[in-house]
């Protein structure tokens, strides 16, 4: 049903994995088997838990640094070049994918790419810049959306990302600010006459943009920061539109940028607004009339009450019985960060443990794929984001296509049969290893339904099991539940891979299936 009632229905594995699909990069089996019996609001109350900031990231690879050593952090230090940068990048790019593959049961990490997905930025060419604004986003995911505004319109990589360092009073730039209302706060309204988007106008963006002058960003001497310099303020009066009431804003220095939000967060389309591009991450991107009204009005409603905080509105969703109404599971394409991770995570696959190795494995490996898949990190194509969660009417259907397909497929071909190399390191996913947890891991048709609950989000149907069941049995050379005892009760070698072999064959099929790219 399209309400954000909260669900009252009996609570299964089937939908503790729904729940943790679309809010985590996958978890493994054992966690999975936890929320299962869990209630629903044991489960979002451990999803939804703080967490403390992480580490930052540290120098493994280069002895070529004046100021960071191996070992140390270089986020905080001086000196940029194009051979420093050469490990800083790829540094950041492992940082966050080792973040990701935590198989942590929280949600942090996917708020962390939505709001990186909201306020975009990209092509920044100093890593240092990416470090703070992806560690703002971190640390506001759940957070308050007023605020996170606020820090974010002088955060030092959006200065530079839409020109808010180059504008000034005495040549306002309006990018930061027609964003601000157009993608970040308000959006466009149906249009009620020239300039005039309902929501905002031209004659608005003007006066923002003026509002908004006097910021720049400073990195020649640290900390790297924003800074408020008064000659480069317009320090006149500035009046908006009858959108805003006709309010005349005047000059308050560095504070005026704020006093500029608190304004815009006065008008409830921007709760709406937001309520509706979670709604599009965390659930669908069709929105009839009915979810507007009686979903993202609601959440929206709840938000707003909340003075913006996030969390209320989005535990409401979460938990409400729309979220778990069948019409949702299952129809939203995997964006290609989850189809990388989501496998690697559910079946705690084998990653190097060696610093530099890892690194060299996340931003040579990793961070390719997600290139090729067209998902980059730090790389949004535009300001709008990733085309998947805005551009109508094919929205998550963009992730499939041409050229991402047989990416998808070489790369679950290569994990699947665990022929994932990189250098003398192999990524195993060791399904044997989940399927000794099962509770019947002799039983064919028990094997299939839990792996289909860990790759699925589906049950199977019988036509597909009927296949699945001839891979598992070898055709009818010998069943599974004769190889898999013999195995228990005389785990040798040639045993152990007779199991892992039939295993690794059912991997490669299943992660074929148009239903593996669906969450």
């Amino acid at each position: 049903m399209a309400t954000l009632n909260k669900y009252a229905g009996p609570w299964s594995r089937y939908l503790a994995a729904h729940l943790l699909r679309r809010t985590t990069y996958g978890v493994n089996y054992d966690t999975l088997v936890k929320f299962g019996n869990y209630t629903l609001d044991q489960c979002l109350d451990h999803l939804l838990q703080p967490l403390g900031d992480p580490p930052p990231p540290i120098n493994y690879t280069s002895t070529e640094d004046p100021n960071t050593p191996i070992g140390d952090t270089w986020v905080d230090k001086g000196t940029t070049s194009g051979t420093i940068d050469a490990y800083r990048i790829p540094s950041i790019r492992s940082w966050t994918f080792d973040l990701m593959l935590k198989g942590d049961a929280n949600i942090r990490e996917k708020m962390t790419m939505f709001w990186h997905n909201h306020f975009v930025t990209a092509d920044i060419n100093d890593p240092r810049y990416n470090y703070i604004y992806i560690s703002l986003l971190r640390k506001n995911a759940l957070g308050n959306f007023k605020q996170l505004t606020k820090d974010i319109t002088i955060d030092p990589a959006m200065l530079n990302y839409l020109n808010g360092r180059d504008n000034t009073g005495q040549a306002p730039n309006e990018n930061y600010a027609r964003e601000l209302m157009e993608l970040f706060t308000l959006g466009k309204g149906p249009l009620a006459g020239p300039g005039d988007y309902t929501t905002y106008t031209e004659d608005d963006i003007k006066e923002m943009a003026r509002v908004l002058t006097g910021w720049i960003d400073v990195r020649n001497t640290l900390p790297i920061r924003a800074e408020y310099r008064a000659g480069r303020h317009d320090i006149r009066s500035k009046t908006l539109s009858h959108r805003f009431g006709n309010v005349t804003i005047n000059n308050a220095g560095a504070e005026e940028y704020k006093n500029l939000i608190d304004i815009i967060f006065q008008k409830d389309e921007v709760a709406t607004f937001i309520a509706t591009k979670l709604y599009r991450w965390f659930v669908h991107s069709n929105i009839d009339e009915t979810i507007h009204n009686d979903v993202i009005i609601p959440m929206g409603k709840i938000i707003r009450d909340n003075n913006y905080e996030i969390l209320p509105g989005l535990r409401a969703l979460l938990a409400s019985e729309h979220f778990y109404d069948e019409c949702i599971i299952g129809t939203m394409v995997k964006n290609p960060i989850d189809f990388i991770l989501n496998p690697i995570n559910q079946f705690s696959a084998s990653l190097p443990t060696d610093n530099v190795q890892r690194v060299n494995f996340n931003s040579r490996q990793i961070y390719p794929k997600t290139v090729e898949m067209q998902m980059a990190i730090f790389m949004a194509p535009s300001v709008a984001g990733w085309q998947p969660y805005y551009q109508e009417p094919s929205y998550y259907r963009l992730w499939l296509n041409a050229t991402s397909l047989p990416y998808r497929k070489g790369f679950t071909d290569l994990l699947a049969s665990n022929t994932y190399k990189f250098g003398d390191f192999r990524v195993l996913l060791n399904p044997i290893n989940t399927v000794d947890k099962f509770v019947k891991p002799d039983d064919v048709d028990f094997v299939l339904t839990e792996i289909a609950l860990i790759l699925f989000s589906k049950p199977l149907a019988e036509n597909q099991k009927t296949i699945l069941i001839l891979i598992l049995n070898l055709g009818n050379t010998g069943t599974w539940q004769t190889a898999y005892t013999l195995y228990k009760n005389n785990p040798s070698e040639a045993n152990k891979a007779v199991v892992v072999n039939r295993l690794r064959n059912l991997l490669v099929y299943m992660m074929r299936m148009p239903e593996y790219h669906l969450s």
